[in-house]
């Protein structure tokens, strides 16, 4: 009859057994979310810093072409003829800047969605990326620095016509806890 019961005894675990496992298992998930919560987080910024380098030397290259000119301001002089869409031509304004860094353009600012001896330059980007932190797409769009200044609840990019300045639109914090995502 000891046999038997040894037998049994031999083919599972114990309560005890099984809560210490359980508690072990327990702990190591404590201790590895968070880790993996801030490997979002860190490549949410990573992500930001490198769409900031994109457009910085997109924005770059416009101004150099351009007759140290940023983007988002109005084309001069009178447009030429272009074969395909024109791009917006209003002073100050994301939508113009948006076609400046994405179509053709000549020297003096005009786009067209068309390449053509008249539009020499561009397109520097593909398509302006949404801001990755907040997932938000959109520019504003400023003449001067402290001009709608960023805050808590605004998203996206924010960038300076007069000074090229162009960073995240949003007073948050980075992971570091002591620098403004806007300073990155």
């Amino acid at each position: 009859m000891t046999t038997t019961v040894r037998h049994y005894a031999a083919k599972g675990f114990t309560l005890i057994e099984l809560l210490i496992v359980v508690i072990i298992i327990a702990i190591l998930a404590a201790i590895a979310i968070p880790q993996f919560s801030s490997s979002s987080e860190d490549a949410q910024e990573s992500a930001m810093a490198a769409n900031l380098s994109t457009m910085r030397s997109a924005i770059e290259l416009y101004r150099v072409q351009h007759n140290n000119t940023y983007p988002s301001r109005a084309p001069t002089g009178t447009a030429p003829t272009c074969t395909g869409t024109a791009g917006s031509t209003d002073d100050n304004n994301a939508q113009t800047m948006t076609d400046q860094l994405t179509r053709y353009s000549n020297a003096a600012g005009h786009t067209c969605s068309v390449s053509s001896a008249l539009f020499p330059f561009g397109p520097y980007l593909r398509a302006i990326p949404n801001e990755p932190v907040t997932n938000a797409a959109g520019i504003t769009v400023v003449t001067a620095a402290a001009t709608t200044p960023p805050s808590a609840t605004s998203t996206g990019w924010r960038f300076v016509n007069t000074t090229g300045t162009f960073q995240v639109n949003s007073t948050r914090m980075a992971r570091d806890g002591n620098t403004p995502l806007a300073n990155k």
